[in-house]
């Protein structure tokens, strides 16, 4: 009680990207009241609406929005900054914010489109061994749509059934701002180090990939446009940037992976097999050893990483187990 209740009082209690981005938010505010006092220079804007709100009817591919609105593509994404494909989402909300001078022409011209003339459709054919990712990834689109799309409840597609396709209308070098785009561009950016490409398998998470790489997570969801939580798709395409030691910036507080594990030389017997466990969520390391029939000094002792209280999904944990003693 009696403490203060702006920001500064507070602050301490709060996330960090909160006490990062709110001083400059502040700070902004300062300058826009009075720049005279900080030798500011801002530009007279009229006290006018800039843009418009358009409704579109539905989802609509974003460089054919451009063309009928007259602006430029990367113009219209910077107005809809929500917008992280080559078309709106297919669930809404179905509006747009142009320039006001546009509005009117761009609503005349959504008028004259049909209902399949606003994003591009493939027929696909199903090959033999294709998955629903795989073909989503090719036409740059997403399962969800897909499934959307063509009525799918689930993943479960049939060699020689064929999927209406959604995709972009223009060339993909047009839609510069996508997120794909972006991580593109993330992603090739030159850094310290050696670079490396690592495609996602099932069960890994960043945590997971980072610890095998002896990288800090935040490091290698930066270098590949994402957040730390964010979650990985099967197949898909990291970089990761390595060094010969862990001086490299961030790296101390990088979880570290296990060191090479020698199997035991105890474990001559014919019937002990090397067994990689990855971590689901709700594991613990006791459950895991009775799963396996083997004690938790031991899977400690092969796991100095796994060492902690609690275990993360994703995390692959090696164990020597006799195969003679497995239930089936």
């Amino acid at each position: 009680m009696g403490k203060p209740t702006d920001f500064w009082g507070i602050k301490n209690y709060l996330p960090v990207e909160t006490r990062t981005y709110v001083p400059r938010f502040l700070a902004i505010r300062e300058l826009v009241a009075e720049p005279e006092k900080y030798s500011v220079d801002l530009p007279e804007v009229t006290n006018a609406p800039q843009f418009a709100v358009v409704d579109t009817g539905g989802q609509i591919d974003m460089a054919l929005a451009a063309e009928l609105a007259g602006v430029d593509t990367d113009e219209l994404y910077a107005l809809n900054p929500g917008v992280n494909r080559w078309a709106t989402d297919p669930n809404g909300p179905h509006r747009l914010l142009v320039p006001t001078d546009q509005a009117e022409h761009f609503e005349t011209e959504l008028a004259s489109l049909g209902d399949r003339e606003r994003v591009q459709w493939s027929r696909h054919k199903v090959k033999e061994g294709e998955t629903i990712g795989q073909i989503a990834d090719h036409y740059h689109t997403t399962v969800a749509v897909l499934r959307q799309a063509n009525g799918l409840h689930g993943n479960m597609i049939r060699a020689g059934h064929y999927l209406m396709i959604p995709h972009a209308v223009k060339s993909l070098d047009r839609y510069t701002q996508t997120a794909d785009a972006r991580a593109e561009r993330q992603q090739n950016i030159e850094r310290d180090g050696n670079r490396m490409s690592h495609v996602v398998e099932s069960g890994e998470s960043l945590w997971s990939i980072a610890q095998e790489y002896r990288v800090n997570v935040r490091a290698l969801a930066k270098w590949n446009a994402m957040a730390p939580g964010d979650t990985l798709s099967v197949g898909r395409e990291l970089v990761v940037w390595t060094k010969d030691s862990d001086s490299d910036s961030g790296a101390s507080d990088a979880p570290v992976a296990s060191p090479p594990r020698v199997r035991p030389a105890s474990f001559t017997n014919a019937q002990i097999r090397e067994v990689t466990y990855v971590v689901r969520r709700g594991d613990s390391l006791s459950s895991i050893a009775r799963r396996f029939r083997v004690s938790v000094p031991k899977l400690v002792e092969w796991n100095k990483s796994a060492n902690q209280k609690y275990l993360q999904p994703g995390q692959r944990l090696v164990m020597y187990v006799n195969v003679t003693e497995q239930s089936s």
